[in-house]
């Protein structure tokens, strides 16, 4: 079964407009996991517009489920995941005035730097994923960087899903099928939404994590975040039993 992990920075962002701790991250972190998700995504970035440093080592104290940290490996992040131990560190390279994610690894290229940085987190216990874009070249070298897993960057497939779903998403079934040919786990995310997530995963079911952040906090401002949980759960439990009975 496909493992949610919900990202909060988002939560992070409405605290910190006003500053002091509404709402409380720590507290809205171990109430989405009792809602039933499996895991808390976080993505500190260096000018602490969201989540801080200091969350992070809050969230490991606390938190129950897979912590996974994401982020670009500048030195202090790097510091950083090796001193919390989180279940996964996912890498991304991000420039350090990104609104948002917005491309994956060039893992040919930077193979090399990669590799060390995997190699270095490894020495750790930690899992090693590295975000790529859902071409096959790029997932295939992320095995040479010694990767655990890919995350494939769905804004793609989530921009084009509405107009033909199937177009949009036959370039993730190729990098899927690669990644599981070589021995890869396989995350997901970026724009995955109630509308776009179970088709995903029953085109795809051997996705291991899908990490949803933006949509699912903004549809708990209409539903609450326990039946927003629950809602995506339900996308992603039904897209399993689609898969079973086909």
């Amino acid at each position: 079964m496909t493992k949610l992990s919900v990202n909060i920075n988002k939560i992070a962002v409405v605290r910190n407009s006003r500053g002091g701790n509404v709402p409380n991250l720590l507290k809205a972190a171990l109430d989405i996991e009792g809602f039933g998700a499996d895991g808390i995504t976080v993505h500190p970035r260096p000018d602490a517009r969201h989540i801080r440093y200091s969350d992070v080592r809050d969230l490991k104290a606390h938190i129950a489920t897979e912590l996974n940290v994401e982020g670009n490996p500048i030195e202090s992040f790097c510091e950083l995941v090796e001193e919390v131990r989180p279940a996964q560190v996912t890498l991304v390279p991000d420039a350090e005035d990104a609104i948002t994610s917005s491309a994956g690894w060039d893992t040919v290229r930077y193979r090399d730097y990669l590799r060390a940085l995997a190699d270095r987190f490894h020495k750790a216990g930690i899992r090693v994923s590295i975000f790529v874009d859902p071409v096959v070249e790029m997932v295939t070298a992320a095995k040479e960087c010694g990767a655990d897993r890919v995350e494939l960057y769905t804004e793609a497939y989530a921009s084009g899903y509405a107009a033909d779903r199937e177009a949009a998403i036959a370039p993730y079934i190729a990098a899927a099928e690669e990644a599981r040919r070589v021995g890869l786990g396989l995350n997901a995310g970026h724009d995955l939404s109630t509308e776009n997530l179970q088709y995903f995963i029953e085109r795809i079911p051997w996705v291991d994590e899908v990490s949803i952040g933006h949509a699912l906090i903004s549809d708990a401002l209409y539903w609450g975040l326990e039946a927003t949980v629950a809602k995506y759960q339900e996308c992603i439990s039904k897209a399993h039993n689609t898969e079973t009975k086909e």
